[in-house]
């Protein structure tokens, strides 16, 4: 498994129902939190080593009703505190 994080920016006051249709409907999804900024919401996912990254995020998150724009970042390493 590698993590991907994806900021979404949301349609005005969609947010909140992002947010819960794409924890409903997306079984990759570890963590999503809310955020400030240029972005609404930033999540992690999981993806398996032979998922297709652009084609995950163009099919499962930017058709999610509400979804204006989304950034992706591409993982490398996981460093855990001591």
């Amino acid at each position: 498994m590698r993590a991907i994080f994806v900021q979404i920016k949301c349609d005005m006051g969609q947010a909140y129902k992002v947010a819960q249709h794409a924890a409903d409907s997306i079984d990759e999804l570890s963590e999503l939190h809310s955020t400030s900024g240029q972005y609404d919401l930033l999540a992690k996912f999981y993806l398996a080593p032979e998922q297709d990254t652009g084609l995950f995020v163009t099919e499962r998150i930017q058709t999610l009703h509400g979804v204006a724009d989304t950034y992706t970042l591409i993982t490398f390493n996981a460093f855990m505190a001591r």
